[in-house]
């Protein structure tokens, strides 16, 4: 085998999901992938910025895109998230749209936001409603308490937002991420502004989210020791070709 408006993004995302929220959800393809892409050329404006990539990752995978600037990456994660249109090739994605967790490359204005945490995950419950609410469910306030558990920030739950650490406000997005998936996380240098205390925590969390929580990790990240320290599998997108393969064989 071979920074859009986070906002924007998210609201393609619901909207996705909302048209197919009826569909019957299958754990695996055919194949047995979660995420397979085939022949996949990605570029702006019809001018291609990679060659074909072809690759598959199973549940319960943590996969690790790697490569230098400019090569494709964060296009890549977009590109499977149907926010950026590919040249060419496919994309197999199992999960419907509202079952997919997403985090973006955070800009100052969303890192500045006026809200408390708890408000800031809680409308990572939005996208599986079928229907608009005027006020959030007690499900859907217990179920935020949990994801805020689950990524070590319930005790700053009342506090403002943009009066938090970067790697707080990190982990109160991933919170907010978790609650709009069961499955798959899909996340673009989410440690690219973090000391390393603060990028060490991060990535002990997503690593309980793989292990006991059995959510399968897509992740784009320049932090070489991390990805190799726990990604199961690893894709490398180079200037000319790219690099699929288990961790184990990467490093060879």
């Amino acid at each position: 085998m071979k920074k859009t408006n986070e906002n924007e993004e998210l609201e393609k995302l619901n909207e996705l999901g909302q048209e197919n929220n009826d569909a019957d959800f299958e754990e695996e393809d055919d194949n047995g992938f979660i995420l397979e892409v085939g022949d996949l050329v990605l570029g702006y404006d019809k001018n291609p910025i990679t060659e074909e990539i072809s690759f598959g990752i199973n549940s319960r995978d943590y996969l690790c895109i790697i490569g230098d600037n400019g090569t494709g990456k964060s296009t890549l994660l977009k590109t499977i998230l149907a926010l950026h249109k590919q040249i060419s090739g496919w994309i197999d994605l199992v999960p419907q749209r509202s079952e997919i967790g997403y985090l973006p490359q955070q800009t100052d204005i969303q890192r500045d936001f006026p809200a408390s945490v708890f408000e800031v995950a809680l409308t990572g419950t939005l996208g599986k409603s079928k229907w608009w609410k005027p006020f959030y469910s007690s499900e859907q306030k217990e179920s935020t308490k949990k994801a805020l558990e689950t990524t070590n920030v319930l005790d700053l739950k009342d506090r403002c937002y943009r009066e938090l650490s970067g790697g707080q406000q990190q982990r109160v997005l991933l919170a907010r991420a978790l609650l709009s998936s069961e499955n798959i996380i899909f996340l673009d240098e989410p440690t690219s502004n973090l000391d390393k205390d603060a990028s060490a925590e991060f990535y002990q969390v997503l690593k309980t989210l793989n292990t006991e929580k059995n959510i399968t990790i897509v992740m784009v990240t320049h932090d070489i020791e991390n990805a190799k320290k726990y990604a199961s599998h690893i894709l490398e997108i180079k200037k000319e070709g790219y690099f699929f393969g288990t961790t184990k064989e990467w490093r060879r």
